[in-house]
């Protein structure tokens, strides 16, 4: 990992477009294999459906406390995360003592194949919100198929010729996540965070900021770099799901947000990561393994268990 100054971009033109995704790899590996971000513009996405999940997750958090709370966060990581209630106790990129100064709404894949014995499947929770469920179900559906290029290019940029991997995301683990951060108060404690410095847990996080900012990258020297809103891209990062299965290759890269705008701020991240049952370990042809296998159900158990509130009197997280 070398030194960066600015958070570098990535054209998906090609990929999008069946084209030459030779350079595109490189440039993937590059980015991710450096600095751990990266913009990425000509995704696909239509800029008119990330308006509207912006505009429901406004709607959502406008609601009276008593009706978000009504759909609190329930065991299968379903609904809505109070501020206050959830704290990256595992970190080991600072000593947070603090919950994370946001709150947000959560959902998850749901289909044919949620099962009671599976671990985090189930139905969602719905807030009572005129065409909240549809634009948060079109959002997912694209982010879904647009992670699914992104993986199949990391593993290119890596040069994994056998993909076979990429059948855990055929009924992948997803989370959309409604983000809503008020602003810190001037005289904030220096470990008051709107979310504090941690790395993410899964393979690809592929991030919508508002205009607001907030955002920072954390160097290999200790610096923090800031990755300002752009309208037109999305902000990917590489989680240690997919830095174990690349055998280090992509970076998972700590990062956090810290609001001293004076403003509200609202960002949409959507997580895109394999199936719970995978044994996430080196994939073949990254070189002799530098971690051990493991369950990404259990892994997951004790992430959350540590790490909010609504999990912590739950058996099955223990």
């Amino acid at each position: 990992m070398t030194e960066f100054t600015e958070i570098p971009a990535l054209d998906l033109a090609p990929l999008m477009n069946g084209g030459d995704t030779t350079q595109l790899a490189i440039d993937f590996a590059n980015a991710y294999g450096n600095t751990g971000f990266g913009y990425i513009i000509n995704h696909g996405v239509d800029p008119k459906l990330r308006k509207d999940i912006f505009a429901a997750s406004k709607q959502f958090h406008a609601l009276a406390e008593a009706q978000k709370q009504a759909i609190a966060l329930d065991k299968n990581h379903r609904g809505y995360i109070a501020i206050n209630t959830s704290t990256d106790v595992n970190s080991d990129l600072a000593e947070v003592t603090k919950p994370n100064q946001s709150a947000s709404f959560m959902m998850m894949r749901e289909d044919e194949f949620a099962r009671s014995d599976v671990y985090l499947s189930g139905p969602n929770q719905w807030p009572d919100l005129q065409g909240f469920r549809e634009v948060c179900e079109a959002y997912t559906e694209a982010m879904t198929g647009l992670g699914r290029k992104l993986m199949g290019l990391a593993l290119d940029a890596i040069g994994v010729t056998e993909q076979g991997i990429l059948k855990a995301f055929d009924t992948p683990t997803i989370w959309l996540r409604l983000l809503h951060y008020p602003p810190q108060p001037p005289q904030a404690p220096e470990d008051l965070y709107g979310s504090a410095p941690h790395k993410d847990f899964g393979c690809l996080t592929l991030l919508a900021q508002d205009d607001v900012g907030g955002l920072q990258v954390q160097t290999p020297a200790g610096e923090w770099v800031d990755a300002p809103p752009r309208e037109d891209a999305f902000i990917v990062n590489v989680g240690d799901m997919l830095h174990r299965m690349s055998n280090g290759k992509l970076l998972s890269t700590p990062h956090r947000v810290i609001n001293t705008s004076r403003r509200e701020r609202y960002s949409v991240p959507f997580f895109f990561d394999p199936n719970v049952s995978t044994i996430v370990a080196p994939l073949p042809g990254t070189g002799t393994p530098k971690f051990d296998p493991l369950n990404f159900g259990d892994f997951l158990r004790a992430e959350l268990g540590a790490s909010y509130d609504a999990h912590h009197d739950d058996e099955s997280t223990r």
